[in-house]
């Protein structure tokens, strides 16, 4: 902690960083390969996970199989909040260290489980592992980058953890075809660990000192700021101010949609007769579109804002369920997963860009772990509840309940949200002409 006093120190004195992609490449490209190793890791038991359930330990319920989605978003969703503050005092670095080793019980556990429970434990510690490493990786960037630019720092970030995930669920596929369900997949995993830890070690730097220089370049700005409680903060985010309460939210249904497509897209399209490789393309033409598209949606933020994207993705989102749940012909179906991928390349990263707007440099890390764990939370809620609505009224009346939620989320986003983007905000964000919405700590800055 005092080294990094010391840096920031002498980040006001003599400037020796610089803020922004260019300037620092090397450590953004560093901090990109993390990203994508993180993706690597859950992606692994993407394939080789649900077929697990059914045939070493007789899971046939709806339910109880998509239970380890809510499991592992329920911790990780609290691990966000947690590794995000602690990051603005401890540094990222140390806490994404962290995050790695968390992922060595996960998957041991499933390679020696003997029931399914042992799973579910598992996905606790890939949410732990999850939400150590990502959220920290990403706050990282936004550290190097600084205000201009942020946009499409996000969405290399997030275009290369899902471009991750579709590497590692592609190599455990293929790891599963030739040597079973266990244990090689999560012998991959491990090996991924070993790498990521190797280089987040050896070759990453702490990034707070360039989140500090920001604070102390910004209007009014201090290098060391004092940070609003936590409470305080999380109230902020959730519903003291209407542009975060939109954020939030938005981030909650849209994990909640991709948890309807990762849990029930399956079921229901095999049970209307589409061959199981079909379903595969079917959500991976989502998934491509999604991850390759959001280096390009968080470039067009930063030249149009932020809201516009946002809102309309979550209505695209919206538009492409539909499309797809009222088709009857494959060239709907695979229509409208592209217009869902569309849809969540626009509104994801920038989500996550909104919020790095918005946030005071110092306490950024604990803004960006409240947003994440409302978002994440989406994981834990989205399966449950959908899950129930298959169980009471069938596939596709749960189909059309997570279409409609993700279609209210667009309304809401339409009527609260403000633009966020430095470039393009009519206002400033409301704690800064109304500090004590973050409470007494706050009313220094």
């Amino acid at each position: 902690m005092s080294r990094l006093n010391n840096e920031s120190v002498a980040l006001v004195s003599g400037d020796r960083r610089r803020l922004g992609m260019r300037a620092n490449w090397a450590q953004f490209s560093i901090y990109t390969l993390i990203t994508l190793l993180i993706g690597v890791t859950i992606g692994t038991e993407r394939v080789a996970l649900p077929p697990l359930a059914r045939r070493d330990f007789g899971i046939t319920s709806i339910l109880y199989t998509v239970s380890f989605i809510a499991a592992f978003g329920l911790v990780k969703s609290l691990m966000n909040l947690v590794s995000g503050r602690l990051s603005d005092n401890r540094g990222r670095r140390r806490i994404l260290l962290a995050g790695w080793a968390f992922a060595v019980p996960f998957a041991l556990l499933i390679i020696f489980a003997r029931s399914w429970w042992w799973v579910i434990v598992a996905n606790l510690f890939l949410g732990v592992n999850q939400a150590l490493t990502w959220t920290m990786s990403v706050t990282a960037k936004i550290d190097l980058v600084g205000p201009s630019g942020r946009g499409l720092a996000v969405g290399i970030d997030e275009s290369a953890g899902y471009v991750g995930v579709g590497v590692g669920g592609f190599i455990a596929g293929l790891l599963v075809a030739h040597y079973g369900l266990r244990p090689a997949p999560y012998l991959l995993a491990l090996g991924v660990v070993a790498v990521g830890a190797v280089v987040t070690l050896l070759a990453a730097r702490e990034t707070l000192p360039w989140a500090r220089l920001e604070a102390a370049r910004s209007n009014g700005g201090r290098s060391s700021s004092p940070q609003p409680r936590l409470l305080h903060l999380a109230a902020y985010m959730s519903w003291k101010d209407r542009s975060m309460l939109a954020v939030c939210q938005a981030g909650m249904v849209n994990k909640f949609a991709d948890s309807l497509v990762a849990a029930f897209f399956p079921l229901y399209f095999l049970r209307r007769g589409v061959t199981l490789s079909e379903v595969g393309l079917l959500v991976g033409v989502y998934a491509w579109v999604w991850g390759l598209g959001q280096v390009v949606s968080g470039a067009l933020a930063d030249k149009v804002g932020r809201k516009l994207p946002i809102t309309g993705g979550t209505f695209l989102i919206a538009g492409g369920m539909a499309t797809m749940l009222a088709g009857s012909a494959r060239g709907m179906w695979f229509a409208g997963a592209a217009v869902m991928g569309v849809g969540m390349a626009l509104v994801y990263p920038n989500l996550i860009t909104a919020v790095g707007d918005s946030a005071h440099p110092s306490w950024r890390g604990g803004a960006l772990g409240v947003y994440r764990l409302w978002r994440d939370s989406g994981y834990a809620i989205g399966p449950l509840l959908l899950g129930g609505v298959a169980a009471a009224w069938g596939m596709s009346a749960a189909m059309w309940t997570g279409a409609s939620v993700v279609f209210a989320s667009g309304v809401v986003l339409a009527l609260l949200l403000r633009e966020t983007s430095p470039r393009h905000a009519m206002r400033p964000p409301a704690w800064q002409a109304h500090p004590e919405l973050l409470g007494h700590q706050a009313a220094a800055q």
